[in-house]
């Protein structure tokens, strides 16, 4: 039985959060959980039923928890003020959730879809917590290592790749801000 969970944070109407919970009450729509466990089975062919349920049910909660990660995440970015930073960089993950087509697409895969956009966002915050103190002291090997097992290793490594490649562009725009402050006007 699925449950309706609302974040346990406010959501502006319009905002990109609301966008990523629409998304998500979308692919719920698209198959639901019946969907996401025929994904799992696929590409855990070894796996039982029983822990291809189980599966499924933690993909659900990690999917419903990235609004939450990313609101916590812009909230400690503007209480340490490092919004520049860290906003960039969640900008980026934000818009490759919200693309309709990527690399596992929820507008055909229903839930299964988001768990490409799930890796993405929780790779790019294990980057913030590779810092020189932790951004938001999250332990986030065990969902990344299990989204990996499910979107496969060819996806996940084009998906780290655009989580670098994501932090190298804020290091250029930093650099570039950098040396524009520097110059005299």
């Amino acid at each position: 039985m699925e449950q309706d969970q609302s974040p346990s944070f406010e959501v502006e109407p319009g905002s990109t959060l609301s966008d990523i919970l629409a998304v998500i009450e979308s692919a719920k729509a698209r198959g639901g959980m019946d969907g996401l466990r025929t994904y799992i089975a696929k590409m855990l062919p070894e796996a039982e039923e029983s822990e291809v349920a189980e599966a499924a049910e933690v993909s659900l909660e990690i999917i419903e928890s990235i609004p939450i990660f990313l609101a916590r995440a812009r909230q400690e970015a503007t209480n340490r003020k490092l919004s520049s930073v860290v906003n960039p960089l969640l900008n980026h993950a934000e818009a490759y959730y919200l693309q309709p087509m990527d690399l596992i697409p929820e507008m055909t895969q229903g839930l299964a879809g988001l768990l490409d956009d799930s890796y993405l966002v929780l790779r790019i915050l294990e980057n913030l917590e590779r810092g020189p103190d932790a951004f938001l002291d999250w332990d986030l090997d065990y969902p990344i290592r299990f989204l990996r097992a499910l979107v496969g290793p060819p996806i996940a490594q084009r998906l780290d790749i655009i989580a670098i490649q994501a932090m190298e562009d804020v290091s250029d725009h930093l650099s570039e801000l950098w040396t524009r402050m520097s110059h005299p006007a």
